[in-house]
């Protein structure tokens, strides 16, 4: 898979936030952020080359899909990156599932719009594109709707302990 580029984005400011994008594939899962209640959608997966599953995660309040800051700990942002945090909670959270290849595990994340500052990587939309490669034998029984709501349910988990790290 490549890197996301600059370029791939719509030209001027990009947003923090984004409008709501309308009803996910599967009924959304419950984000608990504190005494906020949000919500965890995504798209119709696809299986893309090479054996990668694809699909585009984001959260959600009334208002539209919410920043990363929202979901941010108490505290404020860490300086890291948000994809930081979550990639391995979100992997933890699909253990067992995901194929490992020479040592890595087969899971790439990236954010949908990047934020415009790298200074301030936590103000963009949590809004993400996910690319998994699957352990055969692990998912063989599972259906295609299945398989999305556990990486639904990975995210959602996922999402929530950025908040409590």
């Amino acid at each position: 898979m490549s890197d996301h580029h600059a370029d791939d984005q719509p030209a001027g400011p990009r947003p923090e936030r984004l409008p709501h994008p309308g009803p996910g594939y599967l009924k959304a899962h419950e984000v608990r952020i504190g005494e906020r209640r949000l919500e965890a959608s995504m798209a119709k997966p696809v299986d893309g080359p090479d054996d990668w599953w694809l699909a585009v995660l984001w959260v959600t309040d009334d208002e539209g899909v919410v920043s990363f800051r929202d979901v941010a700990p108490a505290s404020g942002p860490p300086a890291d990156p948000p994809l930081l945090r979550l990639g391995p909670a979100f992997a933890g959270a699909l253990s067992g599932m995901i194929r490992e290849v020479d040592g890595r595990l087969s899971i790439r994340l990236t954010p949908l719009y990047p934020p415009e500052d790298q200074t301030r990587p936590w103000r963009c939309p949590l809004a993400i594109r996910t690319a998994f490669q699957w352990e055969p034998a692990l998912i063989a029984t599972m259906t295609p709707n299945q398989l999305a709501d556990q990486v639904l349910a990975g995210f959602r988990q996922a999402v929530e302990s950025l908040h409590r790290r």
